[in-house]
């Protein structure tokens, strides 16, 4: 293995991944290295490795196998790794860098939202709030509500530039490797766990406190990224 440069890092790990297949380095069937060893060898962080495995999941060059190990799958299985990006450019942002810059960012927006939102625009906070709710309760995912809840704060903060920039990680939200890693690390433990730092967000904007909106958010967007960066092990696990 070599030692990689950052420019699309996980799409580089990956496609170093995929010669070591094809070059018989890691047969159908063998297991390769844990996520802590690839990450030393490749000089990366543990994170890089994590999207590019991801990746290659998505793509069926391999096969998580919660508490076992990601193992390589027949060449049958293989899709094209051809893609078109998106005019964005967000096909090829990795998941657990858009949840980076989104700590970052949508804490401002939280603040300024705290500043400036009107009535209507609380109300339709509160309204995705909801639907979070009922969304958790019926078994599914409540991504439509998560959605509709970060872009009404965003419509809040006063700044169109930033309500794009919201927009854009949520563009990121429905590419394959995202959708695959909350298929792997989110459960109904983590949504309740959402749904209580969502709920602290909107207290603060209500109550007009841009130094506490700023935090709840920063802290929700941190334990959300702490649960899809959990073990493996711990995936899809009750309670993680």
């Amino acid at each position: 293995m070599q030692a990689v440069e950052s420019s699309r890092l996980y799409r580089q790990i990956a496609e170093q991944l995929r010669g070591l297949i094809t070059g018989g380095e890691f047969d159908a069937g063998t297991r390769l290295p844990a996520e802590r060893d690839l990450a030393r060898q490749l000089g990366v962080s543990r994170p890089s490795v994590r999207e590019a495995l991801i990746a290659l999941e998505v793509e069926g060059w391999v096969e998580v196998r919660t508490g076992s190990g990601i193992y390589v799958q027949p060449q049958a299985q293989r899709a094209s790794v051809a893609r078109a990006p998106a005019a964005n450019g967000s096909a090829e942002w990795g998941p657990l860098q858009v949840m980076q810059a989104r700590e970052l960012v949508e804490g401002e927006v939280a603040a300024l939202a705290a500043r400036h939102a009107k009535k209507p625009q609380l109300a339709a906070m509160a309204s995705a709030l909801a639907r979070m709710r009922e969304e958790a309760e019926s078994g599914d995912g409540p991504q439509g509500g998560d959605e509709a809840f970060h872009q009404a704060i965003a419509q809040a903060c006063g700044n169109e530039v930033l309500v794009d920039t919201v927009r854009g990680y949520w563009n990121a939200r429905q590419e394959p490797i995202f959708s695959r890693l909350g298929d792997h690390f989110e459960n109904a433990a983590s949504w309740q766990a959402a749904l209580t730092e969502h709920a602290a967000v909107l207290a603060a904007i209500r109550a007009r406190d841009a130094e506490g909106a700023r935090a709840a958010m920063q802290q929700h967007l941190k334990k959300a990224t702490g649960r899809y960066s959990a073990s493996w092990k711990r995936a899809n696990k009750p309670g993680t």
